[in-house]
């Protein structure tokens, strides 16, 4: 994601929605926690309430990766 000229705290923010290291199972989880957060950098200026909500995006993204990797892994044992 380009950050170039956005708030620090913004920058941070956008940290972790990388997806292309992930197996393509979990690239598919992913990738639209990455399009929506790029989305909000797009539109929404530089403010305390764009960098919380994208924590909390990312914080999402987190959740339904995990979970997508469980039943993934669960998938593999059974």
């Amino acid at each position: 994601m380009d950050t170039t000229g956005r708030n620090p705290s913004t920058t941070q923010a956008v940290r972790g929605f990388a997806y292309d290291h992930l197996p393509p199972k979990l690239q598919e989880v992913s990738r639209p926690f990455h399009d929506l957060a790029q989305e909000l950098i797009d539109r929404l200026p530089d403010d305390p309430e764009l960098s919380a909500s994208l924590r909390k995006l990312r914080e999402a993204k987190d959740c339904a990766v995990l979970l997508a990797a469980i039943v993934r892994a669960d998938e593999g044992s059974g």
